[in-house]
């Protein structure tokens, strides 16, 4: 770290806590770090850590149930903390900007891409409409938007993931902030647009000579970034220092727990003789493109297009790639949730032909986990109504119904004690563990995990991978593991699929896969994940 650079943001003991009913919960503990011009602190830690809430105190955003006990944060030497709104407003959006997790949120589904970035302008700047209109097209092709004219009329819900985040970062840099704090701003994407924005944030770093504050749980992405770090626990800072150090010789057990917690070691091998289960021959799904007064079918978005997979008894079949290219419409298909054309085959009988009542009595060994734990638990039953649903529609009696849930929660680790509790009261990765036990208490053969580990903490991950192949070798389930996170897909699956566009671009062992990966695309999507050299010719930006 250069000596050179002087210090531009110097926050100091900083407590914060929160009031409710009466109540005081505190949510940051007398945290104190540096941040000098030009270079990047990561904040690291898990959901809850205090990790956000320290980063808002810096932008005076936290809403009026928050408290200070003690602190200051000085910028440029000035004392933000009870700062007027006036002084505030000069300093948010001009000299200190921020870029959140999930742009779709963040972002105005009302407004178009030109009226968001160049409020910025007009509001911090004083801009004209002409010269906002001409700072936009800038900013746009600065974060390397394709044909910035024609999307300067776009909403939100017109862009991709990775455009509306490139939108998200000019509008936070429109006014050229000498501090971006980046509060997780890849987690919502996929592995190689993850790999361009944050290439892009370097280069977009070092022309403005800005300083960034990156608040994240992906340790993979503070080796790429950051200079200095800081982990949190708890409302805590348990250890600080240079990157490089941290990486090489963590000191605090929770640093040594987290860089444990990243999926590693070879695949498991594929047992071609093991038992098919679920096979898929020539499989298509086509959404029709209908355009006209009369709703004519002009062309088709073809979302699966001609694959074929089988999935065998204790084997995972990983199915990875980027956002649009079919994974999980491929995984609906095999479960007959949406229509396809082409064979299908369930323990050797075919059943693409079956209808809705026709696979009712299937449906308790075909099973489904999805990404949202929180969005697929209904907040208004309790743990034993949303474990046991299944078992009501299969007609099994109450009792049975009760010590089976209670099984079922046993096994993947959250015990029968939580039976009459409700999904709001658990945490992401206990969530996601009593969506596992609806799909496990129905004893199926065959079950559909899509992306059941992204939106959890790096640790919470490595405890569900464990849990998922601890079940399968008790079980001999056959998995169909859908991800755009090969590190996790990487310690699962036994055989993988590539796919892009609705095609197969590779498949085959997932030694094979990993380790000698044979088109360019998926040399690109293996360099990204696993921060090798990029693929000449691999993977276009967004």
């Amino acid at each position: 770290m250069s000596g050179e650079n002087k210090t531009l943001l110097e926050v100091s003991d900083l407590a914060v806590t929160f009031s409710a009913d009466g109540r005081e919960t505190p949510a940051v503990n007398g945290a104190s770090f540096a941040i000098r011009e030009g270079e990047t602190l990561a904040l690291v830690g898990e959901s809850g850590s205090g990790k956000s809430v320290t980063a808002l105190s810096i932008m005076q955003l936290l809403p009026p149930s928050a408290h200070y006990p003690s602190g200051s944060i000085l910028f440029k030497g000035e004392e933000l903390m009870g700062a007027s709104h006036k002084q505030m407003r000069s300093v948010r959006g001009n000299q200190i900007s921020m870029i959140f997790q999930e742009p779709m949120t963040s972002l105005n589904p009302l407004h178009t891409i030109e009226q968001q970035v160049g409020e910025v302008l007009t509001l911090h700047r004083g801009l004209s409409e002409k010269q906002a209109h001409e700072r936009v097209l800038e900013l746009l092709a600065k974060v390397q938007i394709h044909n910035p004219e024609k999307r300067l009329g776009s909403y939100p819900h017109q862009l991709s993931g990775g455009q509306r985040q490139r939108v998200m970062i000019a509008m936070a840099l429109a006014n050229e902030p000498d501090l971006l704090i980046a509060d997780e701003p890849t987690t919502a994407l996929d592995v190689t647009v993850q790999a361009q924005i944050l290439e892009l944030l370097k280069e977009l770093q070092s022309e403005l000579g800005m300083a960034m504050l990156l608040i994240t749980h992906d340790l993979g992405l503070v080796r790429k970034m950051a200079e200095d770090v800081c982990v949190m626990t708890n409302g805590d800072i348990v250890e600080q220092g240079p990157a490089a150090r941290i990486f090489a010789n963590p000191q605090h057990e929770y640093t040594q727990k987290l860089l444990s917690a990243e999926p590693s070691g070879e695949p498991p091998l594929s047992d071609q003789s093991a038992k098919e289960i679920m096979q898929a021959d020539h499989l298509k799904v086509w959404f029709p493109v209908r355009r006209g007064f009369f709703r004519k079918t002009v062309d088709h978005i073809k979302a699966v297009d001609d694959i074929s997979v089988k999935i065998r008894e204790g084997q995972t079949l990983g199915i990875v790639g980027e956002s649009g290219s079919g994974k999980t419409t491929l995984g609906l298909a095999l479960l007959r949730l949406i229509s396809s054309k082409g064979q299908i085959a369930f323990l050797g009988k075919a059943i693409n032909g079956y209808s809705f009542k026709q696979m009712r009595p299937l449906r308790h060994e075909i099973q489904a986990v999805f990404q949202d734990p929180f969005g697929s638990l209904s907040p208004r039953m309790s743990i034993s109504q949303i474990v046991e649903e299944g078992l009501v529609v299969q007609g099994v009696a109450y009792g049975e119904r009760r010590r089976r849930a209670a099984e079922a929660l046993e096994e993947v680790g959250i015990g029968a004690m939580s039976l009459d509790r409700y999904p709001h009261e658990f945490s992401g990765g206990q969530r996601q563990r009593i969506a596992i036990a609806r799909a496990m208490v129905l004893k199926p053969r065959f079950v559909m995990l899509d992306e059941p580990t992204s939106a959890l903490d790096m640790s919470v991950q490595a405890q569900i991978v464990d849990l998922l192949r601890d079940l399968q070798t008790r079980h001999d389930l056959a998995y169909l593991f859908i991800s755009h996170d090969l590190k996790v897909v990487r310690a699962l699956a036994n055989d993988v699929v590539v796919m892009r566009m609705g095609k197969v671009v590779e498949q085959g062992p997932a030694v094979e896969i990993f380790d000698h990966p044979q088109s360019s695309y998926t040399k690109a999507l293996m360099a990204a994940a696993f921060d090798l050299e990029a693929a000449p010719g691999g993977v276009v930006a967004d």
